[in-house]
């Protein structure tokens, strides 16, 4: 299965949203709204349950991957000279010329192989959920009366429950309960799914880093109070 590489980087694309181009004097009669598509998305029941079924039916893969990729990182470690944890453009030409530069080419791309196998379950969880999102916004602003919905990060003030993510969500997990993890040989992932599926990975990578830190912190002993002469 062939699928894209790299994928697009988040944006802040609002899809499937009402979209509405207004004069600068006219005034928006009725309630408006915001809504992130990716954090309605995560919330779903469907995309938890699939994320989780990916992680058994393709435990396989994601073995192999993390195997490959710490042999790659111990090919590359010596040429990492400022010890950064980074390659820099200054360090690829060691690389280029090194004895092992063939197996380091074979290792990156057997890795995103791997990768896209992977990412590929997930994108297509993502596409199928994200195809009822549209019927999803429209049960909830119907419902609530909204004649606007806007992205969150366009938004300067909004008062409390204006946000109806989680009622989207709602309406998801009505429309669609679950969803295929095995895309068919001829699938290709859609633009705007590979789009929010980046969204999504990289909503759930902060969520991951805070609570990492939030652990980190709670485990620190506390710094004895200085004692007073």
């Amino acid at each position: 299965m062939k699928l894209l590489t790299k994928i697009l980087a988040p944006a802040g694309l609002a899809l499937c949203a009402v979209a509405a181009t207004v004069p600068a004097t006219a005034q928006v009669q009725g309630n408006v709204a915001t809504a992130d598509v990716s954090r309605a998305l995560i919330g779903s029941s469907a995309l938890q349950t699939a994320y989780t079924q990916i992680g058994t039916t393709y435990a396989a893969q994601i073995e192999q991957r993390q195997t490959k990729q710490q042999q790659l990182a111990t090919l590359l470690q010596p040429f990492d000279s400022n010890g950064n944890g980074q390659l820099d453009d200054s360090e690829v030409p060691a690389i280029q010329s090194s004895a092992n530069f063939g197996q380091i080419q074979t290792l990156e791309g057997e890795v995103a192989a791997l990768s896209n196998q992977v990412n590929g379950a997930r994108i297509f969880a993502v596409e199928q959920i994200l195809a009822q999102y549209p019927a999803a916004l429209t049960d909830v602003t119907t419902q609530q009366q909204i004649v606007m919905v806007m992205q969150p990060e366009t938004v300067q003030f909004a008062a409390q429950g204006a946000d109806i993510t989680a009622q989207i969500t709602t309406a998801l997990n009505t429309r669609v309960p679950s969803v295929g993890i095995v895309p068919p040989a001829e699938w290709r992932p859609s633009r705007n799914a590979a789009q929010i599926f980046q969204e999504i990975q990289q909503t759930l990578l902060t969520a991951q880093l805070i609570q990492q830190q939030q652990a980190a912190q709670q485990q620190a002993p506390a710094t004895p109070a200085p004692s007073g002469r």
